[in-house]
């Protein structure tokens, strides 16, 4: 434990540094090999921590995935999440007018569209998640291993969305946000050498060498396809964030005037979806379902099972991102073991019944026969 606290020593000095440097230009290269360091000392205190639960180090929560998606509910203590999950699905969660009603992650499903969702209530967030505090580091856990999320906020409270948001970047999320596209592959000599398809204006490539050092990597290839920051190098360099899709939920609208509603939108994010809702009337229920079915991306395949005829009426619902393998995954653990080959009919199908492996990517409205050894 004394090691821990030297390394949060570290990180908190690094971290006053930052405050105290003015962002601009000039000081991108500075302030990227400052994060650089906090990125590395980060990786190390959750190796130490990890080792530590390993060895019986405190207790944890954790949720079986279920369903073809899931989504978190993040917020503030008492901001209504309890009461959205049962509106969403057939979880009656414990509510109460005091905070931490829910003390643990309670799963629900939501059907829409054919579609499972397990939708997770959540311990409320509070300032200091990341750090751990409130089971910050247990929520986070859970919130990285969700399909998208939503933020539940109140109209009243304005600054509640910022700390959410501050916690979940600091926990290694990235949100509405695409993935960088910088390839850092590390070599046995020549230095750090940086290749780019694009003008570079906001770093240049000794800052880019000196944050990419920073973390301890003393030879390597930098790959840069789009115009960098020196977050995107740090993001690329720690290699364990996530980046997923995030909607902010405005409850309690039937509380709030149009003023309140009008000031809450604006403190938000420009360009972020959010959803107006009352968990208490059942208000813009229906139109967050679809939302959320819309945006979590999902086709429909059809499957002809092996020797019989086609089944058009009830397709399987899974992500437009979908392979062979994982479609036998979901209809039996068997199917992957036993496999000898798909044929597929459709928009994924260079002709009428190809004949496909595993690792074949689907395409909506496909029709799917897999066969197996008997």
């Amino acid at each position: 434990m004394k090691d821990l606290a030297t390394i949060e020593e570290q990180i908190k000095s690094l971290e006053d540094e930052i405050t105290k440097t003015k962002s601009n230009k000039a000081t991108q290269g500075h302030l990227g090999k400052l994060k650089a360091k906090i990125a590395a000392l980060r990786e190390r205190k959750e190796k130490a921590q990890a080792h530590s639960k390993a060895s019986g180090g405190g207790p944890g929560f954790e949720v079986k995935k279920s369903g073809d998606a899931s989504v978190a509910l993040v917020g503030f203590p008492s901001v209504g999440k309890s009461s959205l999950i049962s509106q969403l699905t057939e979880v009656e969660s414990d509510i109460g007018n005091f905070a931490f009603t829910t003390l643990t992650c309670i799963p629900g499903l939501m059907e829409h569209k054919g579609a499972k969702i397990q939708i997770l209530d959540l311990p409320g967030l509070i300032k200091g998640a990341s750090d751990g505090k409130g089971r910050g580091r247990e929520i986070l856990n859970v919130i990285r291993g969700s399909d998208m999320v939503l933020y539940v906020v109140d109209p009243f409270q304005d600054s509640h969305f910022d700390i959410l948001d501050y916690e979940l970047w600091r926990g290694g999320l990235r949100l509405n946000q695409n993935t960088p596209q910088v390839f850092i592959t590390r070599t046995n000599r020549g230095g750090i050498v940086v290749r780019s398809t694009v003008k570079q204006t906001n770093l240049t490539d000794v800052e880019i060498q000196d944050i990419v050092r920073s973390f301890g990597i003393v030879s390597a290839t930098v790959t840069l396809r789009t115009n960098v920051t020196d977050d995107n190098i740090v993001d690329t360099l720690a290699g364990n964030r996530v980046y997923s899709r995030a909607v902010v939920v405005l409850n309690k609208v039937d509380l709030a005037s149009e003023k309140d509603i009008k000031r809450a939108k604006d403190s938000l994010p420009e360009g972020w979806p959010v959803l107006e809702v009352s968990a208490k009337t059942g208000q813009g229920i229906d139109a967050m379902k679809d939302f959320i079915y819309n945006n979590l991306h999902f086709m429909s395949i059809y499957l002809k099972p092996q020797g019989q005829e086609a089944d058009l009426v009830e397709p399987l619902i899974v992500k437009d991102t979908c392979t062979v393998r994982e479609v036998c995954i979901k209809l039996h653990r068997d199917f992957v073991r036993k496999f000898r080959y798909a044929r597929v009919l459709g928009p994924s199908a260079k002709f009428d019944w190809q004949r496909v492996g595993l690792d074949h990517t689907l395409k909506d409205g496909d029709l799917l026969s897999v066969i197996t050894r008997r």
